[in-house]
């Protein structure tokens, strides 16, 4: 059985449609990865799986159980961890665990065994005002009390947003030993680099789901002839790639530009016109397609 199956999802706001026939499912034990930049739609779907939110249409459910019909169940065997930190400021570490566990009727000691890798690193601000915390820390403690009821499933949205990248990648290994638990993990991020970590993922925009897939194959899915681009002067080089003909695509990727050429042009043809036209040192050699590359070209073209 899936952890999680969504059918048909679709939610607006108005004008604005942030969900639109949404289909997909989470396998259970899996470790699955929303990705998409801010307004695709991932808060909104999270907010309706975790019972926070109605659908237009669609159906939805979450081990099993139905997010209209039994929300009051769902809340018993999820946890979630908002985009926006929840806990109480004023409360310290030690308070805000236990405020959550008397939430779902349980005791810190009795589920201990499941935070106590995780909560061990702040243990020692365990009297510390959940306020006066670093972005890591408080990252910490919002995952520790959302896992301190033990949840079947647990949804993570955009958690390593604002947090330095040491602490972004100990968030992931924590993930990665909460997998190996047998809990299923739904977590949304904006940053490509971490769908790599991800057993699958699916890349969204503007609330459709563009691509469902393992990360290795989404990048093998590339196909079209991709190419890095550099020169002494970076500027005039992406300015002049985009208003050549041969060019299909043209946009910066770390230090140098990926650039799609069409079909049946040599890249030899193009340096040589782009140092005609006063560039210099300027280079064009294959690239390997990777995530980042397929959501731009399926965001831009479909």
């Amino acid at each position: 059985m899936n952890a999680i199956e969504i059918n048909g999802v679709s939610k607006s706001y108005g004008a604005v449609q942030a969900l639109d026939q949404v289909t997909l499912s989470v396998h259970e034990a899996e470790l699955f990865g929303l990705i998409g930049p801010d307004g695709a739609g991932k808060t909104t779907l999270f907010r309706i799986l975790t019972t926070l939110l109605n659908a237009d249409r669609g159906t939805a459910s979450v081990t099993g159980l139905d997010v209209r019909r039994n929300y009051r169940d769902i809340r018993r065997v999820v946890g979630y961890m908002p985009g926006r930190f929840s806990l109480y400021p004023d409360l310290s570490v030690e308070e805000n665990l236990k405020f959550f566990a008397a939430l779902f009727g349980v005791d810190v000691h009795t589920n201990y065994g499941l935070i106590a890798p995780i909560y061990r690193q702040i243990e020692p601000f365990a009297q510390r005002r959940a306020g006066k915390l670093s972005g890591g820390m408080k990252q910490k403690l919002a995952l520790c009390c959302a896992l301190i009821h033990q949840p079947a499933v647990l949804f993570l949205d955009e958690p390593t947003t604002g947090v330095d990248a040491v602490s972004r990648s100990e968030f992931w290994q924590m993930l990665a030993g909460l997998k190996a638990q047998g809990i299923t993990i739904f977590v949304s991020t904006p940053y490509m680099d971490e769908a790599q970590l991800c057993d699958r993922v699916a890349l969204m925009d503007k609330g459709h789901l563009l691509a469902v897939d393992q990360p290795l194959k989404l990048a093998e899915s590339y196909g079209t002839r991709l190419y890095a681009a550099s020169a002494r002067e970076m500027w005039p080089l992406m300015q002049a790639l985009r208003g050549m003909s041969q060019v299909e695509d043209c946009y910066t990727f770390g230090e140098a530009h990926h650039v799609v050429l069409k079909q049946g042009t040599e890249p030899e043809a193009v340096v040589e016109d782009l140092e005609r036209s006063g560039l210099h040192d300027v280079k064009i050699l294959p690239a390997r397609g990777n995530i980042e590359d397929l959501f731009i070209k399926l965001m831009r073209h479909g």
